[in-house]
Order: C-alpha cells, then structure tokens, then sequence
C-alpha cells in the first residue's frame, strides 16, 4: 500500500482528494490535516507522498515542506495550488518539491501521480505557467543548453526517462541497466546541472528543450 497523507485548509478539498484516492486499491489516506498541526503529526503515519497546500491560513506550507526535507529519509512531497502562476513555487522548487499539482487536477489522474510519486517519479501540472519555471531557473535556453551538452548521450537519455515521471526502476527497465547504475547516472545528471532535485533538473531540460512536457501529469 501506498500511505498518502493531505494537508489543506480547505475540508472540501481534504475530503475530496480522501475520496479519490481511498477508492483505489493500492492507496491508503493515513491522515488529513488543515496545516495547524505539526509536521511531527503529519509524517506521524509515515506517509510515502504528502500533497501539501501551498497557501494556508495557518502554518504554511512552505514551512513544512522545509521541515519535511529536513527529515532524513523524507516522502515526496507534491505542492497543491490553486493558481497555476503562484509566485511562491519558485520557493517550493528550491525547497525540494517533487510536484507540482493544481487543485482542479482532473481526478483519474490523481492516483496515477501519487503512485508516480512514490515511486521516487516526478509530476508537474501542464497548467503551471512557463513565466514561473523561467523565473525559477533564471538562466536562459542558451545556458541551459550549455548543461545539457556537457551530458553523456547515456546521462540524456536517463534525463529523458526521469522527465516522463519514470522511477529508477522503470528506467533501469527501459535502458536495460541495473536500478544502481541508474542512481549513479541521476547522481552525475544532478552535479553537472547544478540541481538539488529530480524535478530542477526535469525544468532545466525543458528549458533546453531537450523535452517539451511532463508526461507523468498526462499518462
């Protein structure tokens, strides 16, 4: 089972996403939350993904996603918000977010990210605006190419499959290679972009354009 927990302000929103995901076999809701709690209570039910609102009337959820990533074996956490062009998922990507979703996701979607999710995949919302990824990664196409150049073909084509949402595993599968050299090559793709994140290095490619999507948001 896949253990889920949802920290949003909204109860319709926490019930909704409750439903959704409850319905499907192999996910488990450990826990709802309105962001008042700690963040010792959230992971109380040691999650795989938490789904966490960025904007709350309480705590916000900048915060807790520090505190999660600050954990020494964290989930992944997937930012939730309602406005595709919001200014703090600049912050939230330098955080360490594996996500990003927005609040009207269609819902046979929802179970096929989390699951991504927790398989170490990432997921990005078409709608999340290019002026926010660009404002993120600062540096311009013509940078970001350079970046990408100084990749092995086999470091590009391991980015390639970790920008579909593929987890190491699922890449391995793939390319025909064992789950640890994959984690090595993920590990030289991170030091030669200059990233901290899986999802920061999925936006550098996209800024090269070495990909034009993120196909784990669409499959």
């Amino acid at each position: 089972m896949i253990r889920v927990a949802i920290v949003d302000d909204e109860a319709l929103v926490r019930s909704g996403f409750r439903l959704i995901l409850s319905a499907a076999p192999d996910l488990e809701v450990v826990g709802t939350f309105d962001g008042s709690e700690t963040t010792d209570a959230i992971v109380g039910g040691k999650p795989d993904v938490v789904l966490l609102d960025i904007r709350m009337r309480g705590r916000s959820g900048l915060d807790i996603l520090h505190d999660i990533r600050e954990m020494p074996t964290p989930p992944a956490v997937a930012v939730l918000t309602t406005f595709a062009s919001d200014d703090h998922i600049a912050r939230a990507l330098g955080d360490g977010a594996a996500g990003f979703l927005v609040k009207d996701t269609d819902p046979e979607q929802l179970p096929t990210l989390v699951r991504s999710l927790a398989a170490g995949g990432i997921v990005l919302s078409p709608s999340i605006s290019r002026t926010v990824i660009d404002g993120y990664l600062g540096a311009g196409d013509r940078a970001a190419s350079r970046l990408i150049e100084a990749l092995t073909e086999r470091e590009r084509q391991v980015l390639a499959r970790l920008v579909a949402g593929e987890s190491n595993r699922e890449i391995g599968s793939t390319l025909h290679l064992s789950v640890g050299t994959i984690k090595d090559h993920v590990s030289a793709i991170l030091r030669k972009l200059g990233v901290a994140t899986r999802l920061q290095a999925a936006l550098v490619s996209e800024r090269a354009g070495l990909t034009t999507s993120f196909s784990a948001v669409d499959r």
